[in-house]
């Protein structure tokens, strides 16, 4: 048996981290990823959302009618014309951990900064900070650098009240990271749609709302509705409700102005509350998911103190529309007999939401009878296409347990996106992935190399169908799709995916590019919310190995190959990978861990699908092949190339 070797554990290793020094060593815990800008959910447009957002609680107070956003670079500025944080509290407010103004409900409601973190992690996490307050012809500012403060100050202004914040996110924390333009001027849309006549004034360009969801629906259309979208509002709630001809739901939700893209509790009220209405209104027992098939929509809900699941706000947690400990007169909590606090709560989400849809869309109906019959044929058309690909999918997956197929294609994990598992286990549900590869070798080296815990593989055999081309019967009757689809567990429901990310893994040759294509297609066609939601993604596998006698090198484009033989010099040799069988297990470790690259497969909510579809997986036209000679890199490639 090894010898141990004692480590000593005295007082000494003990240590308590102060003000926000915790926030740097463990960044995750508050803005949830880091990453470099390319996924919408990355840490650098949380740090920008958290400075907004304090800018839109302000808004929502009654103070400022504008707010300035900026972005050059890596820089960012925000320049709002609210209040101003209060000249005394500035270094608290930014530097201070549970410290702010939304503990009060008299100063702040219904705000979505409640933590006391917000401000403090952008500072932390930022290689410069610099804050001012302009307040009544006075002003207060600090400057920080990696969360120390470096200097601060007072004085007379003639700037109008307001705040004024400037940041660099800490490359240390981040890399080489970039802002998407696109990522962030949906950010902005997304704000000017919520708080109707707010201006925000991004790098220029204003953008502002006169009919809030409304707007946001109509112009991100990407086909013509089947009627006129439904806009109900009321205290505290705002909703619009329409129906396209594209296959799953495309529903937006938000919470006190922050866009909720993971759901929760309201967002799941919200389905249940479409489907019981109409159920109800035609007192026919349809189907919720009938009900909802190609329902394009959004909801918007104002509540008190909100719980969100994450420091980064993407999933409502609340039950109730506001739960506030009772005090007496004194200002002591009141106790009850049992000696805990005694809570008012308000109507659960789920009862406000239902209540509201089933009064005001009841109504609507009554009053706009000419959409009735447009409605009721969707649904039946939903119901009879439902029940018709299930009965062949039921025969599908008969015939596939018999045969143990299902079992020899994946190789699952042991936690999963939907387990109801304890917050020490959160990690692992981000975490849980599902590479889709292509052929016994591939599978069988991720599978030898993979996380157990959190990674699961499945093995595609041949090329799928191109969804696009073949009718929806014709694709529910696929073994291949079918047993994806029980794979992921969306058989019924988006609601129980078992997997936050979902990896297409295939070759970098043309027959892995034309599967890959293949996945995406299903998946854009069928299952489109998962690739709006960030969980599609595309696994990067080197193309090259460059190595010498003391260094090897894996490159993913003939730049990085190229610049490695430059820097590795003389004896050099190089390998072409064209499979992911090629690769060896030891090597594929790392392509698959901490040092994975993942692009993420992105689709606007102004992208038509069907366009997209057509250009790709349609008929071989002249632009398609213009834009495939345009985007090769060599004749060579051409040459490779069957068009």
């Amino acid at each position: 048996m090894a010898e141990v070797k004692e480590v000593k554990y005295t007082d000494d290793n003990i240590r308590t981290l102060e003000g926000i020094e915790h926030i740097r060593r463990r960044p995750g815990m508050y803005i949830g990823r880091l990453g470099n800008g390319d996924n919408p959910g990355d840490g650098i447009y949380v740090l920008l959302k958290e400075i907004v957002d304090n800018s839109i609680d302000e808004y929502s107070m009654g103070f400022g009618k504008q707010v300035k956003i900026d972005i050059v670079g890596t820089e960012v500025t925000v320049r709002d014309y609210g209040r101003g944080i209060p000249l005394d509290s500035v270094v608290k407010a930014t530097s201070q951990l549970n410290t702010g103004g939304k503990f009060d409900d008299s100063a702040f409601k219904k705000a979505v900064g409640l933590n006391g973190v917000g401000t403090k992690a952008v500072n932390a996490c930022s290689s410069s900070f610099y804050v001012q307050s302009y307040r009544n012809g006075e002003t207060s500012w600090a400057s920080y650098a990696f969360g120390e403060l470096k200097d601060s100050g007072k004085g007379p202004t003639t700037e109008k009240n307001g705040t004024y914040v400037r940041f660099t996110p800490d490359v240390e924390l981040f890399g080489k990271y970039e802002y998407h333009n696109d990522y962030v001027e949906t950010m902005v849309k997304n704000y000017s749609y919520l708080k109707k006549g707010l201006a925000l004034v991004y790098n220029g360009t204003t953008y502002k709302s006169d009919n809030g969801l409304l707007d946001l629906i109509n112009e991100n259309l990407t086909e013509t509705p089947l009627y006129a979208p439904i806009h109900l509002e009321d205290e505290d709630i705002e909703i619009v409700l329409t129906h396209g001809s594209a296959y799953g739901e495309n529903i937006s939700s938000f919470v006190n102005g922050q866009n909720t893209r993971d759901g929760g509790t309201h967002l799941a009220a919200f389905r249940e509350a479409i489907a019981k209405t109409l159920k109800d209104f035609f007192k026919k027992d349809y189907k919720p998911e009938d009900c909802r098939q190609g329902v394009v929509g959004a909801v918007s809900v104002h509540i008190q103190e909100p719980i969100f699941e994450g420091q980064a706000k993407t999933k409502l947690g609340s039950t109730y529309m506001w739960e506030k400990e009772l005090k007496d007169e004194d200002g002591k909590y009141i106790i009850n007999e049992d000696g805990s606090r005694s809570i008012d709560r308000g109507p659960t989400i789920r009862a406000f939401i239902n209540d509201f849809i089933s009064r005001k869309l009841d109504n609507y109906l009554h009053m706009h009878k000419e959409i009735v019959p447009i409605l009721e044929q969707k649904i039946r058309e939903s119901q009879k296409e439902r029940e018709e690909i299930a009965g062949i999918q039921k025969k599908t997956r008969e015939k596939n347990k018999r045969a143990n197929v299902y079992n020899r294609k994946l190789r699952d994990c042991r936690y999963h996106y939907n387990d109801k598992v304890a917050k020490d286990k959160e990690d692992f549900k981000e975490a849980s992935s599902i590479f889709i590869t292509e052929g016994d070798s591939a599978s069988g080296t991720i599978t030898k190399v993979r996380n157990a815990n959190t990674q699961a593989v499945f093995s595609l055999r041949g090329k799928p169908i191109n969804c696009y081309k073949e009718s929806r019967r014709k694709v529910a009757e696929n073994e291949e799709l079918n047993l994806l689809i029980s794979a992921l567990g969306v058989e019924e429901d988006l609601a129980d995916l078992r997997y936050n990310n979902i990896i297409v893994a295939t070759d970098a040759d043309d027959d892995g590019m034309h599967i890959r294509m293949l996945v995406l297609t299903f998946f854009m066609k069928y299952y489109p919310d998962l690739i709006r939601r960030a969980h599609v993604h595309i696994l990067q596998t080197p193309l090259f190995r460059v190595h010498n006698k003391k260094e090897t090198r894996y490159c993913y484009s003939i730049e990085e190959k190229e610049a490695a033989v430059k820097e590795l010099k003389t004896g050099v040799e190089i390998t072409r990978f064209k499979g992911l069988g090629e690769i060896s297990s030891n090597e594929f470790v790392d392509f698959i861990g901490e040092n994975m690259r993942l692009d993420l497969v992105k689709l606007s909510d102004e992208e038509s699908i069907q366009d997209i579809m057509e250009f790709y997986m349609g008929a071989n036209t002249i632009d398609r092949q213009n834009f495939i000679r345009q985007n090769l890199r060599s004749a060579e490639e051409l040459e490779d190339v069957n068009i």
